[in-house]
């Protein structure tokens, strides 16, 4: 089994960066009505998703590397 490189990393944001860049210059609206409906919603709830999202992506990343 390989380390995990830096360079996954730098790979893994900058496709991040490119669905991000994507979802805005497709929707530009949606992703502001998305943005305004974060910001009502409560710490809590976006804590718990935020930890969800994390761990569904860790769990993904180990099944791929595995």
């Amino acid at each position: 089994m390989r380390s995990f490189a830096f360079a996954d990393l730098l790979i893994g944001v900058g496709v991040l960066f490119v669905l991000e860049g994507l979802i805005f210059a497709a929707s530009p609206s949606w992703m502001r009505r998305a943005m305004k409906s974060a910001m009502a919603t409560p710490d809590n709830v976006l804590r718990v998703v935020g930890i969800a999202s994390a761990v569904l992506g860790l769990i993904l990343i180990w099944a791929v590397r595995r």
